[in-house]
């Protein structure tokens, strides 16, 4: 094993597994299949090829058994196979999210509940959500072959099968119609809305990225985190999306603490802000996050008065 230096990587959260560089013995040790793709850079660090699909995908394979007690992970050709150090940032700075509204105490337990809008196929906000916090999710999507790949994960580790449910959201227009039911009662809403406009605006970003990865040239349009149209873009974008998402949520004042969705685009903040003042947001929230040089957000909206709040049981009584 080459370079053994540990690196912390001081921009995650505190709390995040990943604040240092993978250990490939450790990992290898949990999916022997990672060795193949593991390889010394000119820095003389052992590193994979995140250009290449399979790479990342084993690499997430042996994260989640190391780290997140799963015994089984697969996601079919295409999908979106997700940075697991950036999506256990927005769980642990959504955390955070509920304990200030908790007297500085993060709620845990199974009675603490959110909603993924957009689960996809990997199901990796629940994964990491339950391992950390013990919570637990309805994950909704409006592909069904991603549900079927999610209920085949839950199923395969049997410690997720009471915590996590599925939804398939059957009015693609919609985000939260169908779905939150007058019963219902979530912690939190979390979201990784789709990017893009366009499959083309997609394709470009996806082929600048495979090029700076791999300092070539390259026209084939290959995602190194995969992902399908649903994952990638819709009409208008993400703005498009969150705004729909905001005007759908001023239905829901009182069964959902925290509205939350990531923001990649820092430009569309002000759009955002001005959408949820609009619909009479009470609190408006944005937490940043950085994963090395890149910078990330969620913004957080709700709608109960300062009195709700106080008022609201993340557990059961």
């Amino acid at each position: 094993m080459k370079n053994k230096t540990i690196t912390e990587k001081t921009t995650l959260h505190p709390r995040n597994q990943h604040r240092f560089r993978y250990d490939f013995e450790k990992l290898i040790y949990n999916y022997p299949i990672l060795k193949n793709y593991i390889f010394v850079n000119e820095h003389d660090i052992e590193t994979i090829d995140f250009a290449n699909p399979e790479a990342v995908k084993a690499l997430n394979k042996a994260i989640l058994i190391s780290n997140y007690g799963i015994e089984y992970w697969e996601i079919p050709k295409n999908y979106l196979c997700p940075p697991i150090p950036g999506r256990a940032d927005y769980i642990h700075y959504l955390a955070d999210l509920l304990a200030d509204s908790n007297n500085k105490i993060i709620p845990e337990g199974e009675n603490v509940i959110g909603l993924d809008v957009g689960i996809g196929a990997n199901c990796i906000y629940p994964i990491i959500g339950n391992h950390e916090y013990q919570w637990s999710f309805v994950g909704t999507d409006i592909d069904e072959n991603a549900l079927q790949n999610c209920k085949k994960i839950i199923g395969k580790n049997p410690h997720l099968i009471e915590a996590i449910s599925l939804q398939l959201q059957v009015e693609p227009r919609f985000i939260f119609k169908n779905i939150i039911l007058p019963e219902d009662k979530f912690a939190f809403t979390i979201c990784n809305p789709p990017f893009h406009s366009s499959q083309e605006e997609a394709t470009k970003v996806s082929l600048r990225k495979v090029n700076n990865l791999e300092d070539t040239k390259s026209t084939k349009p290959v995602l190194n985190f995969g992902g399908q149209n649903a994952e990638l873009w819709c009409t208008g974008g993400e703005i498009g999306f969150i705004t729909q998402m905001i005007y759908e949520s001023v239905k829901y004042p009182l069964q959902v603490f925290w509205f939350t969705s990531l923001v990649s685009k820092k430009d569309n903040l002000r759009s955002i802000y001005k959408t949820l003042n609009k619909v009479g947001a009470v609190e408006i929230k944005t937490v940043e996050m950085a994963q090395g040089q890149k910078i990330s957000r969620f913004v957080a909206w709700t709608f109960l008065s300062e009195k709700q709040q106080k008022e609201w049981k993340f557990s059961a009584e």
